[in-house]
């Protein structure tokens, strides 16, 4: 007998989806070689362009993360920028109103208010320091594949995340990493004929730190439809 039932299935994908969140504060506490094989061997799995598979991975973890983390936040520190990929040129309507919202929470989480420069600047430093997370994972694409193996890159980084989540493992995409490309290039010796998507950083999280208490909203289905559906 057939058991599946479509709507367990599309449950719980919802469900993953739901428990998904950016994680800004993670446990001392090492995630097992075995598991993140586990979760890449997941997200391998989603759809690409001509079965192309661009995303390449460098996995980073205890000392040499340690290392990496000094350079990077130093870089951060002196505020480089200088991205492979151009970050956007302005957050406009309703992207500007959502991005400041996402700001006013997270910093409204941890008690800075938004006009304070310094403690936003130094909450911001967080992210060159991948949040203390004890692994972080830097995804490449081929500079020749253009803006299509950066969209195959995102489906990867999603798919990542929610298999992350499924194993109860927490996440983060950082496109803050990708700002300090030359930095994280030099450091792991990668080809200069790919380029720098981000990092996700993985880990266990902080459930009790008030950084992971907020969520993000999300705008509703009919917003988003252009043309009616018949």
């Amino acid at each position: 007998m057939n058991n599946f039932n479509a709507n367990d299935e599309l449950n719980s994908l919802n469900n993953l989806l739901d428990q998904r969140y950016s994680c800004r504060a993670f446990l001392n506490k090492a995630v097992p070689k075995s598991t993140i094989l586990k979760i890449l061997s997941c997200a391998q799995k989603v759809p690409s362009w001509c079965n192309a598979q661009p995303w390449e991975v460098s996995i980073v973890s205890e000392d040499k993360l340690e290392s990496l983390k000094k350079l990077t936040t130093k870089a951060g520190v002196d505020r480089l920028h200088k991205p492979d990929i151009k970050f956007p040129l302005a957050y406009e309507g309703v992207y500007k109103k959502r991005r400041r919202e996402c700001a006013e929470q997270l910093y409204g989480s941890i008690g800075i208010n938004i006009s304070d420069r310094d403690a936003s600047f130094k909450q911001t430093l967080k992210n060159y320091e991948f949040f203390n997370a004890p692994c972080v994972i830097i995804i490449t694409s081929p500079k020749n594949l253009g803006p299509y193996g950066l969209l195959d890159c995102g489906a990867f980084i999603t798919a990542l995340t929610l298999a992350a989540t499924a194993i109860g493992i927490a996440s983060i995409p950082q496109a803050a990493i990708a700002g300090v490309a030359p930095v994280v290039r030099e450091f792991l010796g990668l080809s200069s004929t790919r380029d720098i998507v981000c990092a996700v950083s993985l880990g266990y999280p902080d459930v009790n730190n008030p950084v992971n208490k907020f969520r993000t909203t999300r705008a509703n289905e009919q917003y988003l439809i252009k043309e009616n559906i018949t």
